[in-house]
């Protein structure tokens, strides 16, 4: 009998050890994904000008999330205007934004899902996991996404905190309004 409970003491043991790692490596990677947020953030509020911010959005973010694609797509104004020349930028069918996400979403992470062409432009091939952002620029400006793909299947997945990646569009639309002098 004693040898059975020092085998299930052995055994919880060792499961409450692999917990606890577990926790390290998501606490640890939960502070690499803040620290990447933070510099993008960062990044955005230095851009000296609005060409550079898209700059910056659109190339230097893939570098500052771990990513391969971003792209920024925005619903078109004007009717008959199929595409911008700003690489990086996507221009959309008015009600996209709206349909993709619905009313009450901001965030939405696709873990195992091909790259949208209309979305990721010349960049969807690439994309195997993606983070959709909802941008909330302005009542008067068209409705908008920030785009994140990556090669990596289950980067991006359901079941992931979507707070950073919240505070993310929401401080892009704040920089994208301040720049275009729009009300928040």
């Amino acid at each position: 009998m004693q040898q059975f409970m020092l085998q299930r003491l052995q055994t919880e043991v060792a499961r409450l050890k692999n917990q606890h790692r577990a926790l390290i490596a998501t606490s640890r990677a939960n502070l690499a994904s803040q620290a990447r947020i933070h510099q993008a953030v960062l990044a955005l509020l230095a851009a000296p000008s609005f060409e550079h911010l898209i700059q910056i959005v659109t190339t230097d973010f893939a570098v500052l999330l771990d990513a391969d694609v971003i792209t920024l797509a925005v619903e078109s104004v004007a009717c008959g205007q199929a595409h911008l020349s700003v690489r990086g930028v996507q221009l959309l069918e008015r009600g996209t934004v709206d349909a993709m996400f619905g009313p009450d979403r901001d965030v939405l992470l696709l873990g195992d899902a091909d790259g949208d062409p209309v979305v990721f432009g010349a960049g969807a091939g690439l994309v195997r996991s993606a983070a959709l952002l909802r941008l909330k620029v302005s009542p008067q400006a068209p409705a908008g996404l920030l785009a994140i793909g990556s090669r990596r299947v289950g980067k991006f997945h359901p079941g992931l905190g979507t707070e950073l990646l919240g505070f993310l569009a929401k401080s892009l639309s704040v920089v994208i309004a301040g720049w275009l002098d729009l009300p928040t």
